[in-house]
This record gives structure tokens, C-alpha cells and sequence, in this order.
């Protein structure tokens, strides 16, 4: 065969290649969210579901894929998720897990395991989601101002003002000690991770701008947090504080 005729031949058959792995890859789970609360969601909130293998009672569940939409209707919200099917292997379990987000926070969520795709499961979830009460720790921590006291083992300078405000909306604000600034955050549980922060742009002295460097730069490490004793302290991955702070009265 020359080499024109192995060119016409290999053109279709690239192409029936390609459009097997986008018919394998192209599968989708179609669901409603719903819960029992006669509340209606606030604007800004989010649905977010995920697709689990969910196989190993040993380990933590594998994300097999993830959707987010902002949840404009009121419940039933439907979804659909999409997902690769060459990584389903029908000898293992799927799940889906549904929640809802408003502000970075988890209002609600499911707590009974939806099973999809294997061991006889289809392709359509009805979910139903139940209200997440907002812990002790929670509570605490939104809504007061918060002043630096440490910042990386190093303290801080007296005549700085270092604090934090955590707003009910997934919105955290405050000076770094110079400049004013505002920014997300996501709170579950004990888990805290901070969004990027927009902020002034003024020049302080030197003193003031190491101090909100190292407090900035804390903060983009903080994955949780820990209230004792009317303390606040910022953790990073480890469990280790990186910022304590006292509650203002």
C-alpha cells in the first residue's frame, strides 16, 4: 500500500478513534436536591456535587468527578453531572454527595449515600439534604473582631492594630496593621481556608509593612482553627498555630 492510500485510511480512522473516546467519556448522572426546611435559599448560594467511588471502607472516598452551579431555583434544584466513563470499573461502588453552600459555609448537605452506575444502580439520584447545625466553635468565631497577638511565633509591634472580622457571608475583613483588607474564606467544621484578599495600597513604615506581610502571608497557609479560652488560633495543615488572636471586648 503507497503511502496516499495508508493517509486516506488512517484519516477516518482517527477520527472513529476519536469519536469513541468523547462517546465513552460522554456520560452524565441526571438528579434533583431538595430538602425539608420551608426556607428559601438566599442569592449567592451554591450546589456542589460530587460523584464518589466509594469501594473501600478503609479510606477516605475518591472523587471521581465534581459540578458547582450557583442554585438560582428554589428545591428541587435539578443537576446533571457529567463524568469520564473509562474510569467506572463495574466491580466497584459509586455514590453521589450533594450540598449547599451559601457564603463558603455548608447549610446543608446529604448524610445517606446515594448509590449510581454499579451493583445495579442507574443513572439518576434523587437527593435529599439535611440541615448542618452550625457548631459552638462557629458561632464564636463569626461576628466579633479579632486582634493579632502572635504572627509566626515572632509577635507583634504594641502600637499595631493586626485584626480580623469574620462576616456571617463567607466574607472575612480587617487591616493588616497598614492597610484595610477584605476577602472569601470557607468554613466547615473545624476546616478554614482563606480566598485571596484585596486590600488598600498604602506605604507604612517598615515595622508596619513586615507585620502585614507576615500576617497575609500567614493566613494564605491557615486550613483550620481552634478557639480556647477566648483565643483564636489560625492552624496550618499540620494543626500548628500560625496566628493567636484576642477576642475584642
Amino acid at each position: 500500500m503507497n503511502a496516499t492510500r495508508r493517509a486516506a485510511f488512517a484519516v477516518p480512522i482517527a477520527a472513529l478513534a476519536a469519536m469513541a473516546a468523547a462517546i465513552a467519556q460522554d456520560a452524565a448522572i441526571t438528579g434533583t436536591v431538595t430538602y425539608r426546611e420551608r426556607m428559601a435559599l438566599p442569592p449567592g448560594a451554591v450546589l456542589e456535587v460530587d460523584l464518589l467511588d466509594i469501594s473501600r471502607a478503609d479510606a477516605a472516598a475518591e472523587r471521581i468527578a465534581a459540578m458547582r452551579i450557583e442554585a438560582t431555583a428554589q428545591p428541587p434544584i435539578p443537576f446533571t453531572l457529567t463524568f469520564d466513563a473509562s474510569r467506572i470499573d463495574e466491580r466497584k461502588t459509586y455514590a453521589v454527595a450533594a450540598r449547599l453552600l451559601v457564603g463558603g459555609r455548608v447549610l446543608f448537605r446529604n448524610d445517606v449515600a446515594h448509590p449510581v452506575l454499579t451493583r445495579g444502580a442507574g443513572t439518576h439520584a434523587e437527593i435529599l439534604l439535611r440541615r448542618v447545625a452550625t457548631p459552638a466553635g462557629q458561632a464564636a468565631l463569626i461576628g466579633p473582631n479579632w486582634i493579632a497577638e502572635d504572627i509566626g511565633g515572632r509577635g507583634v509591634v504594641d502600637r499595631l492594630r493586626t485584626e480580623i472580622t469574620f462576616g456571617a457571608e463567607g466574607r472575612a475583613f480587617g487591616s493588616g496593621g497598614c492597610n484595610r483588607f477584605t476577602g472569601g474564606y470557607t468554613l466547615e467544621g473545624e476546616r478554614l481556608h482563606f480566598g485571596p484578599m484585596a486590600s488598600t495600597n498604602m506605604a507604612c513604615t517598615p515595622a508596619a509593612m513586615d507585620q502585614e506581610a507576615r500576617f497575609h502571608a500567614a493566613l494564605a497557609e491557615i486550613r483550620g482553627y481552634r478557639i480556647e479560652n477566648a483565643l483564636l488560633h489560625l492552624l496550618d495543615e499540620r494543626g500548628d498555630a500560625l496566628v493567636r488572636l484576642a477576642r475584642a471586648d
